[in-house]
């Protein structure tokens, strides 16, 4: 059994996730041919991406000849569903903030996307996200005769639902996968229960080389580490007025973010504004091996989330035996039991993060490790991504043998 996998930018540094799916999918027997809208705009800085770049197709970047006969080869061999095709696009792009010029890009795309399908005798594509990727996989199959699936992370796609024709989508889809039972509950939200059976539940998940072998215990040094793109969504602004919160407090720490985005101006002036730049380090995008150097490092990982789907990072500490401190927000209360494994506070509440922050310092290093363990035995039980590959690989199969039967 093959696939196709779509996704907008790929490899991409902040998408480990995807690359973790894709290579648990091949080792359950899946084949997977990767494609990719565009490269990512980080570029590849780890191994694993650059070898996840040499295995995928990109259609942006492939040369303009190239996408015209691949774009024209549609039309000529399967032309009343490309245009069909062509006409959803412009439709869809009545209805969308992004506009009919954009989609007529997008239908050229799955043009081409349904070409190299074709080349490649796949007759099933899966896309990450609910945007453009699912747009183009969409239409894609729309011209094949083929099934697409997608797999919804939030939170982007919950806030403009119809703008990307999020149910449309989910209709048309041989199944949309949720990564938690928040993100099943909002797709619920969108269409009539007659659809609800195509919602599905696959979370995202750590892969064991990650996580094997020795990991030391949570150090005696009050030290936070937060992983994530540095935006709006993240909510570090709220975790620098926290930290700050904290030195007022009189307390020790130190406070490490990793990872980079459009939010970095506004977050050093922050720093700057409290006088916070001894404490407080900006180290921009790591490699997954130095992501977990940096985890293994801290005490307890922080992210103050505003808006979420289930983030991987979270995953990745506590696989790693760290409690976390997060928000209740989206999915994270699913797998951050308060008091348990980690802290929850209110989304941008800075004095209810900055008391969970001086509550992990104050702890005594038995019962934060205690913490560190529970943290490991739950997102274990729950975010294998081995499991989770094994039931996409189920859903796979289910889609193709009913397209062969019908």
């Amino acid at each position: 059994m093959r696939v196709a996998y779509l996704t907008n930018r790929y490899p991409s540094i902040s998408h480990s996730f995807i690359r973790r799916e894709i290579e648990a999918l091949e080792r359950a027997g899946v084949g997977v041919a990767r494609f990719t809208v565009r490269i990512s705009e980080h570029g590849s800085i780890a191994d694993e991406d650059r070898r996840e770049a040499e295995k995928t197709r990109r259609i942006v970047g492939a040369g303009a000849p190239a996408l015209a006969r691949a774009a024209a080869g549609s039309l000529l061999a399967r032309p009343a569903d490309a245009l069909a095709a062509i006409a959803a696009a412009l439709r869809l792009g009545a209805k969308s903030d992004a506009g009919r010029l954009r989609h007529g890009f997008y239908a050229v795309e799955a043009l081409v996307l349904a070409s190299w399908m074709r080349q490649e005798k796949l007759v099933h594509v899966h896309a990450h996200f609910g945007t453009n990727s699912a747009t183009v996989a969409m239409l894609a199959a729309r011209v094949n005769g083929a099934t697409f699936s997608m797999t919804v992370h939030g939170p982007e796609e919950f806030d403009k639902p119809a703008q990307i024709a999020l149910a449309e989508k989910i209709r048309r889809s041989a199944f949309a996968a949720a990564v938690s039972s928040f993100g099943a509950s909002q797709l619920r939200r969108l269409v009539a229960p007659e659809y609800w059976d195509r919602i599905r539940i696959v979370p995202c998940g750590v892969e064991k080389a990650f996580y094997e072998g020795l990991t030391p215990p949570p150090p005696a040094a009050p030290r936070f580490v937060c992983v994530g793109r540095l935006c709006e969504q993240k909510g570090q602004l709220t975790l620098i007025d926290a930290a700050a919160e904290v030195k007022k407090r009189g307390t020790e720490f130190e406070l490490r973010l990793v990872g980079d985005g459009e939010m970095r101006g506004d977050i050093e002036a922050a720093i700057d504004r409290h006088g916070l730049g001894d404490r407080v380090k900006l180290l921009g995008w790591k490699t997954p091996s130095e992501v977990r150097k940096e985890i293994e490092n801290a005490r307890a990982l922080v992210l103050p989330s505003y808006a979420e789907g289930l983030p991987v990072s979270i995953m990745e500490a506590m696989v790693l035996g760290r409690p976390v401190i997060s928000t209740y927000v989206a999915g994270i209360p699913e797998l951050v039991v308060h008091g348990e494994n980690g802290w929850l506070a209110p989304a941008g509440d800075a004095i209810a993060l900055a008391d969970a922050m001086s509550a992990a310092i104050a702890l005594p290093e038995g019962r934060i490790a205690e913490m560190g363990r529970a943290a490991k035995a739950r997102a274990l039980a729950r975010h294998d991504i081995d499991a989770a590959a094994s039931t996409l690989k189920q859903l796979f199969a289910e889609v193709i043998a009913g397209r062969e039967a019908s």
